[in-house]
């Protein structure tokens, strides 16, 4: 799978209305096929940095969000409420979802 985090430093102003900004871009996102999740946080340091992870089926489901109508509009619309270029780490790894944290492992419970 393609995953990829990426920090969003949004402007003071829109902080607190981010995830409405962002709300349709999310939406179409997740509704795509190769969508694997699409989720935001917002720092718990700072509350005008939002993180979002991401992860695409595989290449092709990348470049398939990348060609989307809705990527070239969020690609509008967004960056007016941005303090700064988002920065991002792209990879692809050999999964196809979350695996478990073994050394945090829970015991079952009853």
């Amino acid at each position: 799978m393609i995953f990829i985090t990426a920090k969003f430093k949004v402007l003071p102003e829109y902080a607190d209305q981010w995830p409405e900004i962002v709300r349709e871009f999310t939406e179409a996102t997740r509704a795509e096929p190769g969508c694997l999740w699409f989720d935001w946080s917002r720092s718990l340091d700072d509350p005008t940095e939002y993180v979002l992870v991401e992860a695409f089926r595989d290449g092709e489901a990348g470049a398939a969000h990348v060609g989307s109508a809705h990527f070239r509009k969020a690609q509008q619309t967004l960056p007016p409420h941005l303090a700064e270029t988002p920065r991002i780490v792209n990879t692809t790894i050999p999964q196809d979802d979350w695996s478990e944290l073994g050394e945090l492992a829970v015991p079952e419970r009853g």
